[in-house]
């Protein structure tokens, strides 16, 4: 077992362990705590797919701002109050019992029931340079510089815009 494998192993082990006792919490604070480690276990994920640039968006975008956003609005919302949703809806358990049982049929027939390829084209070598961030990088502020410009714009704006709408009155 060479070592990218056994830290894919250990990566995706922790991705699934972390997903179901997210969802199992009755505590939402501590969901998103076990959401943080998914991101986590999921950017190592990417790392060990040679997706470097994925792997560093997906810790500072999601596990750093989104999650920072979400713990906000769940203590804005204070949880504790709302009514349990699914308590009197027993036809809506079924439907999701329902669609959980067959994503997990569907999953237990990829890992077990299909051929993966196990030639390596050229194509998959060229595609660990294309993850890299120097090459995002290069193709970024030169191939695609206008658009990298103009949503750069585009968030400026919409930024000075949030700015004057949150602000009642100018001095």
């Amino acid at each position: 077992m060479t070592l990218e494998l056994a830290l894919f192993i250990l990566f995706a082990t922790i991705c699934a362990v972390s997903a179901v006792l997210m969802i199992t919490r009755p505590n939402p604070v501590i969901s998103a705590l076990f959401l943080v480690l998914n991101f986590a276990s999921l950017a190592g994920l990417y790392l060990t797919l040679n997706a470097q640039f994925i792997a560093v968006a997906q810790v500072i975008v999601y596990a750093g701002a989104i999650m920072v956003f979400f713990l906000f609005v769940l203590m804005l919302l204070n949880p504790e109050k709302e009514k349990r949703f699914f308590e009197d809806k027993l036809k809506l358990r079924i439907f999701i019992i329902a669609i959980v049982a067959l994503i997990l049929v569907q999953i237990i027939y990829m890992i077990f029931l299909s051929n993966p390829s196990d030639s390596i084209t050229s194509e998959v070598s060229r595609s660990v340079q294309t993850g890299t961030i120097e090459n995002i990088g290069r193709e970024m502020f030169t191939n695609y510089i206008l658009p990298f410009e103009a949503a750069g714009y585009l968030l400026l704006a919409a930024t000075i815009g949030a700015m004057v709408m949150a602000k009642k009155k100018f001095e």
